[in-house]
């Protein structure tokens, strides 16, 4: 439903992944080899706003507050069905579907979305302040899931069946 007192905001996403291996390491090529597509397709994404990027075209030299070993994904959103179509309608999802072979499990939360005001872009502390919270309180309306999520207004959001279908 429209709701035009929520036409302020987009999504922030952050997720989290600890490297099995060293970045310039062969077992990281086909990761590495995806990057600059996958962001490529971010960028041009229905519903696309903003990503983090460090010294090249990507964020692998970002690091995460007090864990060097984390790489980093934050980006911007119009909102969260154009977030959720992009993770798992697009050749992202087939690159993710490999993620085990990159990244060992986490073992805590390593994904959170968030709503801020339109323009906003967000910081890495607000981004890790934010999946702390969501790690100590659950799913809330200031730190979210796609699984339980929030409307920028507080509210849970009852995702459409075709975005369900996604996942």
């Amino acid at each position: 439903m429209w709701r035009p007192e929520l036409e302020g905001f987009h999504l922030a996403q952050l997720n989290v992944s600890r490297l099995q291996f060293p970045m310039d390491g062969p077992e990281m090529k086909d990761f590495v080899g995806a990057l600059d597509n996958i962001n490529a397709l971010a960028e041009r994404a229905n519903g696309f706003v903003w990503r983090l990027k460090g010294d090249g075209n990507d964020a692998t030299d970002v690091r995460f507050p007090n864990a060097d070993e984390l790489l980093v994904n934050l980006s911007v959103w119009r909102d969260i069905e154009a977030l959720r179509a992009f993770v798992y309608k697009t050749a992202h999802a087939a690159v993710m579907a490999r993620r085990a072979k990159w990244f060992p499990a986490f073992g805590s939360a390593h994904m959170v979305l968030w709503w801020v005001p339109a323009g906003h872009v967000p910081t890495i502390g607000e981004a890790a302040d934010r999946l702390t919270s969501l790690d100590q309180n659950g799913p809330t309306a200031a730190a979210f899931t796609f699984d339980q999520a929030f409307d920028a207004a507080g509210q849970p959001m009852a995702l459409p069946e075709i975005i369900k279908d996604c996942a």
